[in-house]
């Protein structure tokens, strides 16, 4: 017993001190100074960095994200990259802009592959900069064989995705243990030959479905999934720049949505969420702030 206490009497000093150290620390100047971000590393020639930006928050970014595009020599950066994160590029660096909209390239996806190589053979540090995360339907694996044959390394720095930031920014989980116990996400692109989705397969209560690049087929997803068994009642929720101070979004049913969206259309990039969490957005704070700001801007 003596033993114990002797031990906690030695303790409580340095307990002490420690408190007071935490306590004093808000009010001492050099706080600030001694606090950094534990960055590292550097660009190295010859090298390509694929990577992801991110939903459009520069907040979202990775920490790896931002050190890169500070370093890089040149940037090709796509047309979902927002301003302030471009605005982290310092201006001697080189920018090309290789951006896709629907229905216009600015620049075919072979000619991209062929600008990466160039940049590096040349001895370049080059930051291949898309939208939200580069391999979710980022076109990564046609530019890492490009940067492969032509025997250059290449780097991968993931990002928030569309469907991460807009579950996030609407305050709603992707997965639940009441509502989905899987997640899929989905192009509306539809590239492949016989590209029509196997809507039976998508026909599920039990998970979360999330069509990238799809607001102008709204109509289609929701006949489809409703022709394969889900209930006109299913809802279903569409949100535009997720992330970003311009956000938007329609929360409605299978049955209801394509009048909603011919109501108040969207803009793009847009992202369609199907599932049972989509009815957690009536319970979420972060939907009603965000609903509250909307209302208060307009």
């Amino acid at each position: 017993m003596r033993a114990l206490s002797k031990q906690l009497t030695q303790k409580w000093p340095d307990a002490l001190w420690r408190l007071g150290q935490r306590a004093w620390a808000p009010f001492s100047r050099d706080t600030a100074a001694r606090l950094h971000l534990p960055l590292s590393g550097e660009c190295q020639p010859g090298t390509v960095y694929l990577v992801g930006a991110g939903s459009g928050d520069v907040e979202l970014l990775t920490l790896k994200a931002a050190r890169l595009l500070m370093q890089a020599d040149a940037v090709v950066y796509d047309r979902l990259v927002g301003d302030e994160v471009l605005g982290l590029i310092p201006p001697g660096a080189e920018r090309y802009y290789v951006g896709k909209a629907s229905g216009h390239h600015s620049m075919p996806q072979a000619e991209i592959g062929a600008l990466i190589v160039s940049l590096a053979q040349a001895g370049k540090s080059v930051v291949r900069l898309k939208g939200g995360d580069p391999g979710v339907f980022g076109r990564m694996g046609e530019e890492l064989a490009a940067l492969a044959e032509a025997e250059l390394p290449a780097e991968i720095v993931p990002g928030i995705t569309a469907a991460s930031a807009a579950a996030a920014g609407m305050g709603i989980p992707l997965t639940d243990r009441g509502h989905a116990q899987q997640v899929r996400f989905i192009t509306a692109q539809l590239c492949r030959e016989g590209g029509m989705p196997d809507w039976t397969s998508l026909a599920r209560q039990d998970e979360t479905l999330v069509f990238y690049m799809g607001l102008s087929k709204v109509a289609a997803i929701c006949h489809g999934l409703r022709h394969a068994g889900l209930p006109d009642t299913w809802p279903i929720m569409l949100v535009a720049n997720a992330s970003q101070p311009e956000q938007q979004s329609l929360v409605g049913t299978l049955a209801d949505m394509p009048e909603r969206l011919a109501a108040q259309p969207l803009p793009s990039p847009c992202l369609i969420m199907v599932g049972s969490v989509v009815s957690m957005v009536a319970h979420s704070p972060a939907a009603r702030l965000y609903q509250t700001q909307c209302w208060q801007q307009h």
